[in-house]
């Protein structure tokens, strides 16, 4: 069973701290770019949930595609629990009371704690994340993630149905962000082999959110995600974001390249954000 991509796509791996920088000088450098941040984060955090538990699994029962490859994601300071005999399967992924350094370069304590009916690539399959004082740099994370193969598409990769019910308390008594989305999920390359570094997946779908200060925000996914799992970011792939109070934006991860940059379009104007 490749990898328990347990993707409850949605959203993304990560406390992700954003920078943010005026690509044009001349604009007013006071824009208000942080509804995009916290989509970013959000995505990021409960996308790489899917990622860790993927390899849990894969540690555990000897599956990894390569022992080259290592661990992409998840620390030796993790604890791993599989229970295959129990219905539905559970899987338990602890990192400690305290923060553990994780090889994807996040901090993480608390637990993932996923049940799933049946194998990653087998059609019908529901794939269930949840959380027990989890955190990611510090952040906290809540919710549930849910995954469903839905099977073969008219192109013939195998596809997810992804749905999340999110809060995330951000590090610093930062305040509390809500995010639910509803994605799917294309395994496009990587299928095939026996490593995890080619893995690549195509992310589509909606979502909406409530920032610390109240307003909302709906997102739309105009041109897929790109997930490489070689890469701590989304490489390409651009998503519309409307705030509730502000002007429509537009967020764009870039034409490929493994990089921690990305763009947000306002008013005409484009603002660089550093991804960490």
């Amino acid at each position: 069973m490749k990898r328990l991509n347990l993707q409850l796509m949605m959203l993304v791996m990560l406390s992700l701290t954003m920078a943010f920088t005026s690509c044009n000088k001349d604009e007013n450098p006071t824009i208000d770019t942080s509804t995009s941040a916290d989509d970013a984060l959000a995505e990021n955090i409960y996308d790489n949930v899917s990622n860790i538990a993927d390899e849990a699994y894969s540690l555990k029962t000897d599956n990894l595609k390569s022992t080259d490859a290592g661990r992409l994601f998840i620390g030796e300071c993790a604890e791993i629990t599989l229970d295959t005999i129990a219905i539905p399967h559970a899987l338990i992924i602890d990192f400690g009371d305290e923060n553990c350094l994780c090889n994807d370069g996040r901090y993480r304590r608390g637990k993932i704690i996923v049940s799933f009916t049946g194998r990653y690539r087998h059609t019908g399959t529901v794939i269930t994340h949840e959380f027990e004082d989890y955190h990611v740099n510090d952040n906290k994370i809540e919710g549930s993630k849910v995954v469903t193969n839905m099977g073969l598409n008219d192109e013939g990769n195998t596809y997810f149905n992804v749905e999340v019910v999110g809060i995330i308390y951000k590090a610093l008594n930062g305040g509390t962000v809500s995010w639910n989305s509803s994605l799917s999920r294309e395994w496009v390359e990587g299928s095939d082999t026996f490593t995890l570094w080619d893995d690549v997946y195509l992310i589509t779908g909606e979502a909406h959110g409530i920032r610390v200060d109240g307003h909302t925000w709906e997102r739309e996914i105009l041109t897929p995600l790109r997930k490489e799992l070689g890469c701590k970011h989304f490489v390409s792939g651009t998503v519309e974001i409307k705030p509730d109070d502000k002007p429509l934006r537009i967020l764009d991860y870039g034409t490929g390249e493994c990089d921690n940059i990305a763009t947000v379009l306002v008013n005409g104007v484009v603002y660089t954000i550093i991804l960490r």
